[in-house]
This record gives structure tokens, sequence and C-alpha cells, in this order.
């Protein structure tokens, strides 16, 4: 049951993941890695396509905190406590790299943390099932997501590659963690929904 003590937290969770710098217990992926020349052309797009992925990663972590928040399970509460962890640590990583590149965070990241949280509070009232089948689809979508922008990435940036390789093998352990725990097949239609969402936000993030 929510209280205002939880709601305290989770509001101190909120302005920690907007506004202070991420904590991360790996090492960087990139670490030991060499930059490598870019145009300024090729550090722009890899620069804007690490800002979505920053920005992606504070929608996650806005989910999981919505989920977490309204789950009935206190295993699937650990889980995604658990899950939260390792998206901070993907923020501290984008993060960086976008400031290597020289780009710029999504100045709407407030807007998209807002929207995020208030979905994963719904997706867990709904119960577990779909809550964690709510999980599983989002990390799926991130998944291909990411395939995608390693294909995109100049391909001499192994820095930036580092980084959405090793946040791809989370996602994919995040989506297996939800499944194993029972998480639904949400029905296509949703699935559809869930895309367009996904693609509004990162056509805008690309830019702004």
């Amino acid at each position: 049951m929510l209280n205002l003590d939880s709601l305290i937290v989770e509001f101190d969770k909120g302005l920690r993941t907007l506004f202070a710098k991420a904590p991360t217990a790996r090492p960087y992926p990139d670490a030991g890695v060499a930059d490598a020349p870019l145009d300024e052309a090729e550090k722009k797009h890899a620069a804007a396509l690490m800002r979505i992925n920053h920005t992606g990663e504070i929608c996650a972590q806005a989910l999981y905190q919505g989920q977490a928040l309204t789950a009935r399970d206190p295993l699937v509460q650990e889980k995604l406590k658990q899950a939260a962890w390792e998206e901070t640590e993907h923020l501290a990583w984008t993060s960086k790299r976008v400031d290597e590149l020289g780009g710029h965070l999504s100045v709407l990241n407030p807007v998209w943390y807002s929207g995020s949280l208030a979905l994963g509070a719904v997706a867990g009232l709904l119960g577990d099932k779909w809550n964690l089948g709510f999980l599983a689809e989002t990390e799926r979508q991130v998944g291909a997501h990411l395939q995608s922008h390693l294909d995109s990435l100049p391909p001499q940036d192994a820095k930036s590659r580092a980084v959405v390789q090793q946040m791809y093998v989370d996602e994919v352990g995040h989506a297996d963690m939800a499944i194993e725990l029972g998480g639904a097949e949400l029905p296509l239609p949703v699935k559809l929904a869930m895309r367009g969402m996904s693609q509004v936000m990162t056509k805008t993030v690309y830019w702004v």
C-alpha cells in the first residue's frame, strides 16, 4: 500500500535520477577502449544516439520505480529494485559518453520521467503478471532499439559500442527475469502502442 514515506522516497529518487550524477558499481564498459577519431558529423550523430539511450534509461528508471511502488509480490518488488539499480548504472555510462562526444542531455527528461513513472505505477496496479509482462515487452523493445544503434553508430566508435553492447546484455537479462517470474504476454495492440510511443521519444530526443 502506498504511504507518505514511500512517496517521499520515490520523489527523492526522481530528483536524483534527473539531476544528480548517477553512480556505477561496475567499471565503465568502455574503460580501456581507445577513443577513435571521429569527424564532426560522426560525433554529432553518436552523441545524439547516446542521448537517446540516456533518456531511454531515464524512462526505464521511472518505469521500474513506478512498478516497484505498486507491485504486490515482495519478490517482484525486490527484482524490480535490483533491475532499477542496473538502469542507474546505464545512466552513468551514457551520460559520460554524451559528454565525451561534446553533446548534451535531453532538456525534456523531466517530462519523459514523469510519464514513465505514471505508466509504471498503472502497470503495477493491474497485477504482477501484467506488470512483469509490461516490463518484459519494454525490455524487448529496448533491446531491438539498442541493436539498431549498434548498426547506426560510426564503425570506429568502439567506446560507444562497448557501452551499448553491455546495456543490451543487461536489458535482455531483465526481460528474461520478468518472464521467469510469470510475466504475461501483452496483447498486440498494447505492444504496437508502446512501439509508437517509443518512436516519438527517440525522434524527439535525437534533436532536443
